[in-house]
């Protein structure tokens, strides 16, 4: 998780137990974890949220990250999505320094780490994406530089017809309303959210091209192909967002959003 600055970006410290190791930047809350007999598990709740976006495309081709923090959900991907290509942006280099330590993979044909502002990158970029994924937080809380409407009419730009983003936001954040009215107006409507079990934040989800609607999507497709482990980490997260997402796109809005 990154936050873009104009000063000097925090410095992240790790704490590590018998069972785990975790990415800081203060005592307040816990930016990333990794267990370590098992360093490519998701093992924070909204990690396996975000991760909903294989509802809407169950083999991306291309997927930006904006945020590497301890690169849970870079690692995760890299693993079981093997034909998919994986550009994360970074803006922290401290953070980036780290990535040996919590076994994110060195950069080759299909896996790269940027060290950028996640803002500046996805205005200046000619590369396109089926997935977008937002994860800007840092010492000082949700990175509000993520969450403008030039930042997200940037993103919807460099997303493919039909793609996905999916933003980590803070439900307790004072312009919060404020931030999910930004991402409404930028993508017609065509958005959801989903509350992270656990912590007071929510994933936000916006298409560019089809609806979001549980009525097209199917969690035999979209994890169908993976392992058993990795069915095993998504299943019960991915269920639970069909449900929820049955309650808050009725039929007769998804044949609205259609038209």
């Amino acid at each position: 998780m990154t936050r873009v600055l104009e000063s000097t970006p925090a410095c992240p410290f790790i704490h590590e137990d018998q069972d785990s190791r975790s990415l800081y930047f203060n005592s307040d809350g816990v930016q990333s974890k990794m267990l370590c007999q098992r360093p490519f598990d998701l093992t924070l709740p909204y990690t396996k949220t975000m991760m909903g976006f294989l509802l809407t495309n169950a083999h991306p081709a291309h997927i930006l990250m904006i945020g590497l923090g301890g690169g849970s959900m870079a690692k995760f991907c890299y693993q079981h999505l093997p034909h998919t290509r994986i550009t994360v942006v970074e803006i922290n280099p401290q953070v980036i320094a780290l990535r040996q330590q919590f076994l994110v993979p060195d950069d080759d044909e299909r896996f790269n780490v940027v060290c950028a502002d996640g803002a500046h990158f996805v205005r200046d970029t000619a590369l396109v994406f089926d997935v977008v994924l937002v994860d800007g937080f840092d010492a000082q809380g949700l990175a509000v530089e993520l969450c403008s409407t030039c930042f997200y009419e940037n993103c919807r730009r460099i997303m493919t017809p039909c793609g996905v983003l999916a933003a980590n936001l803070d439900n307790v954040h004072t312009a919060h309303p404020l931030f999910i009215d930004r991402i409404d107006q930028t993508f017609q409507g065509n958005w959801v959210t989903i509350d992270v079990l656990e912590r007071s934040n929510c994933i936000a989800f916006a298409r560019k091209g089809l609806p979001i609607s549980p009525h097209e999507m199917s969690l035999s497709d979209s994890l169908g192909h993976h392992a058993v482990e990795a069915r095993a980490q998504l299943q019960t997260e991915l269920q639970r967002i069909l449900t929820i997402l049955d309650r808050q796109v009725p039929l007769e809005q998804v044949t609205s959003l259609t038209l």
